[in-house]
């Protein structure tokens, strides 16, 4: 295979991503969370493959005909953004009015996000919350906690999309990315476990998900907080 045959391979990889959001969007139709969120982390383990591999095959020079990253954005925007926004207003855990403000703020202000020019920094962190919504998802699935403390925690992280905060790239964040891909790696794990028992309530992977969401949460924050050593 030659290197131009290669680097639209990943391209057709990138692509699977839509077929995975379709597949996990028709299991959040016929309310199956679970199977649904399955579907999200195999979306996730894609997003998280194919990003090395673009750069590492140059598909900016070598598959110049599909724009990788346009392709990438609107995969993401479906996984990430849209259908676990639809899943937390289907759902139940945000009753009445609060599912559609959860709804219309997700939605709303992540497209907006997904479109600004400052998203990145320097460092290729995230400059702002990155609009993972999927996986604060997962862990409101896995918690269950009171519908106003999801509500309350959808606007803040809403608000922090457009807040100078730093949050880290699990791959391209260069500094302390010997902890931050094993803590991602242990996220995507431990999402797939909690989806896999169908979020029980004693399931362990429901501890797993708190403290790799707290690091890749805060990470990122607290780089900004700590000096890089000369």
């Amino acid at each position: 295979m030659t290197l131009p045959h290669q680097a639209y391979s990943v391209h057709l990889l990138t692509a699977t991503g839509a077929v995975f959001a379709m597949l996990a969007m028709l299991a959040a139709i016929d309310a199956e969370w679970s199977l649904m969120f399955l579907w999200l982390v195999v979306a996730f383990v894609v997003d998280g493959i194919d990003g090395p591999l673009a750069r590492s095959m140059n598909v900016k020079t070598n598959a110049p005909l599909i724009d990788g990253v346009l392709l990438d954005m609107i995969i993401d925007y479906l996984t990430y953004v849209f259908i676990p926004a639809f899943a937390l207003f289907k759902s139940g855990l945000l009753p009445g009015w609060t599912g559609w403000v959860a709804i219309i703020v997700i939605t709303f202000a992540s497209s907006l996000y997904f479109a600004d020019t400052r998203m990145k920094t320097k460092d290729n962190s995230f400059s702002g919350f990155p609009a993972c919504w999927n996986m604060v998802a997962v862990v409101i699935f896995a918690l269950r906690p009171e519908f106003w403390v999801t509500l309350a925690l959808v606007v803040i992280l809403a608000v922090a999309m457009f807040i100078p905060l730093k949050f880290v790239h699990p791959v391209r964040t260069e500094r302390w990315r010997s902890l931050t891909l094993p803590m991602a790696l242990g996220w995507t794990f431990f999402a797939g476990w909690a989806a896999w028992v169908d979020f029980h309530p004693q399931s362990w992977a429901h501890w797993g998900l708190v403290v790799t969401s707290i690091y890749l949460m805060g990470a990122g924050i607290a780089q900004q907080m700590i000096p890089v050593r000369a």
